[in-house]
């Protein structure tokens, strides 16, 4: 099917689309999988229309726009006729799309917690927890917390096609259970029972990737835009199996001589072709989710204006559907938003769960009638039971089974959350001939196994699904969408723009650090300093204990950049975006050039005017100790960041680690004087490694060499005698070990880090 609508002015444009689209067939299917046609507008006012080939991974801004505009004029109506075209050119070729259906049996999930006044989060009951939870784990104590039973033996199918609400008060369980479906429970939980995705529990794929969690938290870097945001997430989930599948319909389209319609070809190409950044695709989630307004402005966070709550959730749902999943549940998407919005949404979301055999389950708390008739289906839960899961305009006949009507004016959603609360119940009761009781939940969960829609839906149970007819496309079972270069691409390019939208944190640093060596310039200054004699010697070790200070103490800023970031990583790891090194090692990488930057601002300003040991050759070597130095001190930060996860604590963490390094690290405690069951310490201290190389590099230069005015020629030189004085090392080959386990501490430090991000979780 050609373009429709073309005037006898356009003939010639017609024939030009047609011989190009024969070019294009005569290409390998890898080839033509690239290859589109688009209109592009020439002359004055764009009054020229000429059909053009492009390939689709390098399309300009304005044939995007231009596509787009001819595909979704009034994103509200016409997305519904984009999808029906590209269903019905899937369908006339004969592929299958996937189709997942969800079935949960017999769950249960419980939890331990505080409650009653243990349950507040004070300073006493914050430190009994923490004692009581290390007595526990060595055996002294039992637990004092009391099992909460959260969802109570609940089974149900979540089918595709079809748009299922969940609803229920606050507390009933609604988050757990889209976690469980999901796989995204915490595992200090007990579950029983099971979870399956056509007829496959979670052990035979990766529920992660298979589905998309969708947060009621909007968790997201304030420093990007909304594009980037979504280009981001776009990037690390890829597309799936549908580029493969593209390259089948073209193949299949070409055997059987199908045209297609030009638009809809170039649209499909563009949004499905991996590419590093799927402009098109986010296009399109832009505009649907009616974020145009708002797409090149930062999303912001609480040091930083951006976008409004609402379009912060719009961003939160559209980060998701940016990926390649089949399965959706989405955690109170409505939050923040008003309902004609909620309903474009919902309505979008019922759009691709008809046409697109998605599978898509949404919980909302106070849906506007209009948004409540969207969904096919309802799942109802209450205290943690399922009272009614079926087809929306079935529910009401159940509660009127049961003696309960909703009122005229009043909302379904309401009355359903409303009708099994002990408070509210008896405003629905309107069997005349029986004197009200309350009803408990309990009761109206074996109703529902009696009611012919419960029969049927346990009847279904009954018969496990068959895995045979699982489509192959459906359930993923690689652990991430894309390589681990590109994963590693991915994140540090996010790191270099999150480094350049914060860049005055590094600027401050560095004039931090040269006003700081100035000073140290001006206070040690080398007119007041003798090189020849021990109280010079001391007062250079000060000089070089002093730049050492210098040094550790300027990156201590990472500890809160490191913090601010770990809600969203936790979120992105949990869902599968990116493992932990692939976050961890660009901001290793990155923080390279800045150590060398800082070190080499603060070697430059204070060598020469100190006065330290004459020649490049000792210039060179305090710059790569100081180096080294800085880099372990911005690892320790790193780990120290992760392990708190908060910044108070974090904080904490780093200073008392420093403490330790510092009083084992040889200055303020000579090596002899530790005691000697601590003296292990000493080696262990990186601060120790550091100051060695510096003192090092220093003081067995040949200026050092003179021995004290006692003229007795057996004592050693001055330079040799300071170190010896301090307990450090006098032979040069101890600055090269130095050097070398300063960087070992460097790696020690990232390791660590890398390990706390993949296994610790957030507080």
């Amino acid at each position: 099917m050609r373009r429709s609508s073309l005037g006898s002015s356009e003939e010639a444009a017609a024939e030009e689309e047609e011989l190009r689209w024969a070019a294009i067939e005569r290409l390998p299917t890898r080839r033509r999988v690239r290859k589109g046609i688009v209109l592009k507008r020439y002359g004055e006012g764009g009054g020229v229309v000429v059909p053009v080939e492009v390939d689709v991974r390098k399309m300009e801004v304005k044939d995007k726009v231009m596509l787009l505009e001819s595909l979704l004029k009034v994103p509200e109506t016409d997305n519904e006729d984009l999808l029906r075209t590209i269903r019905k050119r899937i369908d006339r070729v004969g592929i299958a799309i996937p189709k997942i259906e969800v079935r949960f049996q017999s769950l249960s999930i419980e939890g331990e917690a505080y409650v009653g006044n243990r349950a507040l989060p004070t300073l006493l009951n914050s430190t009994l927890n923490a004692i009581e939870g290390v007595l526990k784990i060595i055996g002294l104590s039992s637990s004092k917390k009391t099992t909460v039973k959260i969802l109570q033996d609940v089974s149900g199918i979540v089918k595709p096609s079809r748009l299922t609400l969940l609803l229920g008060p606050p507390g009933s369980g609604k988050t757990t259970l889209l976690k469980a479906l999901a796989g995204k429970l915490d595992k200090n939980l007990k579950v029983s029972g099971e979870i399956t995705y056509c007829g496959h529990d979670f052990t035979e794929f990766i529920p992660q990737r298979t589905s998309a969690y969708i947060s009621q938290h909007d968790l997201h870097y304030g420093e990007m835009t909304v594009r980037e945001t979504l280009e981001f997430s776009r990037r690390c989930l890829g597309v799936g199996s549908r580029q493969m599948m593209l390259e089948e319909l073209l193949r299949r389209e070409k055997t059987a001589g199908i045209v297609p319609n030009f638009d809809v070809d170039a649209f499909m190409k563009a949004t499905t072709v991996a590419t590093k950044r799927a402009s098109l695709f986010i296009d399109y989630v832009i505009k649907i989710l009616g974020l145009d307004i708002c797409v090149d402005t930062v999303v912001g966070d609480e040091m930083r204006r951006g976008i409004s709550g609402g379009q912060k959730k719009r961003v939160t749902t559209g980060e998701m559907l940016t990926g390649p999943a089949k399965v959706f549940f989405m955690d109170e998407i409505s939050t923040g938003l008003d309902s004609s919005t909620t309903y474009q949404i919902v309505n979008y979301l019922k759009q691709i769960a008809h046409i697109m055999d998605e599978t898509l389950v949404i919980s909302l708390l106070q849906p506007a009638p209009e948004t409540f008739d969207l969904f096919d289906d309802i799942i109802l839960l209450s205290e943690g039971k399922i009272v009614y899961q079926g087809p929306t305009e079935n529910v009401l006949e159940f509660f009127e089974s049961m003696g309960f009507k909703c009122p005229e004016r009043k909302g379904t959603a309401d009355f359903l959350q409303e009708v099994t609360s002990a408070k509210d119940q008896l405003y629905y009761w309107f069997d005349g001939n029986k004197p009200y009781r309350y009803v408990p939940v309990t009761e109206f969960v074996s109703a529902f196994k009696s009611f012919y829609i419960g029969k049927d839906l346990f009847e279904e149970l009954r018969h496990p699904f068959d895995k045979g007819g699982t489509h192959p496309a459906a359930l993923e079972r690689m652990k991430y969408a894309i390589s681990k270069w590109e994963l590693f691409r991915a994140c540090f390019a996010r790191e270099w723009l999150w480094m350049k939208r914060n860049s005055i944190v590094f600027v401050f640093k560095t004039v931090q650090i040269a006003i700081m060596a100035m000073l140290a310039s001006s206070v040690f200054v080398r007119t007041k300093m003798e090189s020849g004699q021990m109280e010079g010697a001391a007062k250079y070790g000060g000089a070089l204990f002093f730049s050492l200070n210098n040094v550790l103490f300027n990156g201590l800023p990472e500890i809160a950049m490191t913090t601010m970031k770990l809600p969203v990583f936790f979120k992105q790891r949990d869902l599968l975006f990116y493992p932990a090194w692939a976050f961890a090692l660009p901001i290793w990488l990155l923080s390279i050039p800045v150590s060398l930057m800082e070190s080499g601002i603060l070697s430059i300003i204070t060598y020469y005017p100190i006065g330290f040991a004459p020649g490049a050759c000792r210039f060179l070597k305090q710059f790569l100790a100081l180096f080294g130095i800085h880099q372990m001190s911005l690892s320790l930060y790193h780990f120290a960041g992760v392990l708190g996860r908060i910044e108070v604590i974090a904080t904490t963490i780093a200073t008392f680690a420093l403490l330790v390094f510092f009083v084992l690290g040889g200055y303020i405690v000579a090596r002899y004087d530790i005691a000697s069951w601590i003296r292990w310490g000493y080696y262990i201290s990186p601060v120790m490694y550091g100051q060695n190389a510096i003192a090092i590099n220093e003081f067995l230069h040949e200026r050092w060499n003179m021995v004290s005015d006692s003229g007795n020629s057996t004592e050693p030189s001055i330079g040799i005698a300071f170190l010896e004085q301090r307990g450090m090392f006098t032979t040069e080959r101890w600055y090269w070990i130095s050097i070398v386990a300063l960087f070992g501490f460097c790696l020690l430090f990232n390791l660590l880090f890398i390990l706390a991000l993949k296994y610790l979780k957030r507080k």
